[in-house]
């Protein structure tokens, strides 16, 4: 990183080509330095930049990084070899993007950028494929050009690579993609009786005889070509890396995606843990206007993130600073609902990121676009250019974070929470087939209802990767419906080495390539688990009808149902319908808690919906896991996250409702009191105004 790297990176995107005006650049560079802003992020568009074959316009781009200088700003490239120029189009027309049905994917201007040469996705150059061989070399001698011009410039921070990491679940089904998918089969099987036998297609002849799924359902071949498709996709993210390395090797990669993992992981390849890995930052888009602005919601991507990036440090990549008008996810929505971003809104997204764990953050608009369909949004700063009060919230963020008083704070790290939620990319690939045809969201309502279960009594619940569950002593599975044998035996081990696991229903059902285990629970978790299946029910669309009696409550069930028979169990709860909804056991040095529905999914469309749910469940949890909550406030309205560092323990408490909130605070049991960093002096007492923050050495 650059000798001069701030403390805490904090801009905006700036240069999009078509807004702001070249006349406006020197005003808002001042401007921006004024108000504490350091980092700019530009999207470095290839189609406009490569106008005709080997002819460069670099201008304008020149122009940013030497105002950044000038300034004392750091600059953020954001490579866009995602849009190609028209001409190469045209020469490669036979390598551009189909549909499986045979449609092409055609060159669009962006919905974010009024340039051309976009495709409709983002796995691409542009409309083509980069399984091409002269698409591909096409793209890596554009970065390479790219890296050579700005290497060593005094105003470059880094390069941001393949902007959201990923792409349209309809494409590819060009020749160039089927040749690439037959290549990583043959690897993965040896030959094409393998692959017939495993697929269950008997009569291939030839390797050319293989095609891609044209049908969504739960077989082999459809799940190998999601899996070919997310590995395609960031292989090809590598070679971009590799490229720009090759020429710059101490250069700074950075990538963001879009918060997607739950919701998008096997359809658009939003794997954040695989594109962290890939890079020296990581990052997020998060847009309170599109995603809603729910508290819970405003904490969940940040905490994602936290979980993919292992360690290494992310940004809040995009953040939203001002309205979004007639968009589709805003349609019906109340003003409050981020559709008119105020001041607070601004500083309450910014500190909720940051006591989440980001260390770095961008608006996504300095200035508003002025044309297409984005026009008028996200930007804090006005059309014109000039301060709103939007503008002067961050700004005030902007200080704070780089005060350096305020290093040891920044410096610190969110604490593990203290229960995992279990992520296993091959359940979420799985569902995805499984409940294409009847358009079920049971996984993403799972994941996103455990969550928020925990998060809504203030606990910390962490997003857990299968590959790093040795470093949590619990976890928690919300949806586990399919486990590879080979992930299954891990997390057995996990337990009989002293794990504690709370499971919804159906663990491990479906095993390889989607196939039912004809025991149940399946590879040996009858064991684990102390009980066997007697029923089961997959009926989501009326799994809300039930209900699971338990400690004096009833808890919502959602999702799937599956009945029990203790073994060397003990039954804790029943279903209304009658029979066993709940087994505890003990396995090796571990312990298990299995209950017979998705509880998880109840209680996110009761929440939704204003209801209720099942609030008493999940302390339930801690307790019966013999964990205590690490920080408590006394006052369900504040959101209270513990970080620590070589400097010290910080307490970041976060108010998300437009009212001052009074609370009680209180670390592993113990009152306590800090300094205060942010916001008024207190001890264990504290009122935090509405959609702002306090922040304490404690």
């Amino acid at each position: 990183m650059p000798d001069k790297q701030p403390q805490i990176p904090f801009g905006a995107v700036y240069y999009r080509k078509s807004n702001p005006p070249a006349e406006d650049w020197e005003r808002d560079y001042r401007i921006a330095a004024e108000d504490g802003l350091n980092t700019f992020r530009h999207w470095f568009m290839w189609s406009a930049i490569e106008r005709r074959p080997g002819v460069y316009d670099w201008d304008d781009c020149d122009r940013q990084l030497d105002l950044a200088a000038e300034n004392g700003m750091q600059t953020v490239i954001a490579e866009f070899t995602m849009a190609a120029p028209e001409w190469l189009q045209r020469r490669l027309s036979h390598a551009v993007q189909k549909k499986a049905d045979g449609t092409t994917m055609a060159s669009t201007l962006s919905p974010s950028v009024a340039v051309g040469g976009f495709g409709q996705g983002l796995g691409g150059a542009g409309a083509l494929t980069l399984n091409d061989p002269g698409v591909h070399g096409a793209v890596m001698e554009f970065l390479t050009l790219l890296a050579t011009r700005y290497k060593g410039h005094p105003g470059l921070l880094g390069y941001d690579v393949n902007n959201e990491v990923n792409y349209q679940p309809d494409f590819d089904h060009s020749d160039p993609t089927k040749a690439a998918f037959r290549i990583w089969l043959r690897e993965k099987y040896g030959d094409l009786d393998a692959l017939g036998e495993a697929w269950r297609r008997y009569s291939y002849a030839e390797w050319d005889d293989v095609m891609p799924p044209r049908q969504v359902q739960p077989y082999p071949e459809c799940l190998d070509w999601m899996e070919f498709r997310k590995q395609n996709f960031y292989g090809h993210v590598a070679d971009k890396i590799a490229a720009i390395k090759a020429v710059d090797p101490d250069a700074t990669i950075i990538s963001h995606g879009i918060a997607g993992a739950m919701t998008a992981m096997a359809g658009h390849g939003c794997d954040d843990w695989m594109a962290a890995s890939q890079v020296d930052v990581y990052g997020y888009t998060w847009i309170a206007a599109r995603k809603g602005n729910q508290p819970w919601r405003n904490f969940y991507a940040g905490d994602l993130i936290r979980g993919a990036a292992r360690g290494k440090p992310y940004w809040h990549a995009e953040r939203q600073g001002g309205p979004l008008w007639m968009q589709p996810q805003v349609l019906g929505r109340d003003r409050e609902d981020a559709r008119v971003a105020e001041a607070e809104d601004v500083r309450l997204w910014s500190l909720a990121s940051f006591a989440a764990g980001a260390r770095g953050m961008m608006n996504l608009r300095y200035r508003p676009l002025v044309d297409g369909p984005l026009f008028g949004a996200f930007g804090s700063y006005a059309l014109d250019g000039s301060r709103t009060d939007r503008s002067e919230a961050a700004a005030a963020v902007a200080r704070w974070l780089n005060d350096p008083g305020h290093r040891d704070a920044m410096e610190a790290k969110p604490v593990r929470g203290e229960v995992g939620l279990l992520v296993v990319p091959e359940t979420q690939a799985f569902d995805t087939v499984l409940s294409a045809e009847g358009g079920f969201q049971i996984y993403s309502h799972a994941m996103w209802g455990a969550y928020r279960g925990f998060f809504e009594q203030n606990i910390q619940a962490d997003w857990v990767h299968v590959d790093d569950i040795e470093a949590y002593p619990v976890l928690y599975a919300p949806y586990p419906i399919m486990w590879p044998e080979l992930i299954a035996k891990r997390l057995r081990d996990w337990i009989a080495a002293g794990g504690i696991l709370i499971s919804e229903a159906c663990p491990g059902y479906f095993g390889n390539g989607g196939r039912i285990g004809i025991h149940q629970p399946n590879f040996g978790f009858d064991e684990v688990f102390g009980a066997r299946e007697t029923h089961v029910e997959f009926m989501p669309d009326i799994a809300d009808r039930d209900r699971i009696f338990w400690q004096g409550t009833e808890l919502p069930c959602g999702g799937f149902r599956q009945v029990y028979e203790p073994t060397s169990g003990k039954g804790l709860a029943t279903f209304d319908t009658g029979g066993t909804a709940m087994v505890e056991a003990t396995y090796g040095k571990g312990r298990t808690l299995l209950v017979g529905s998705h509880v998880s999914v109840g209680h996110f469309r009761e929440r939704e919906s204003g209801r209720l749910g099942a609030p008493q469940w999940w302390r339930g949890c801690l307790a019966w896991s013999g964990v205590s909550p690490r920080v408590e406030t006394g006052n369900a309205q504040l959101v209270a996250r513990l970080h620590e560092g070589e400097g010290g323990r910080f307490l970041w408490i976060v108010n998300p409702s437009r009212l001052p909130q009074a609370g009680r605070l209180t670390v592993d049991g113990e009152e306590v009191s800090g300094r205060c960093l942010m916001g008024r002096d207190s001890g264990p007492g504290i009122t935090v105004p509405g959609r702002d923050a306090t922040v304490l050495a404690v």
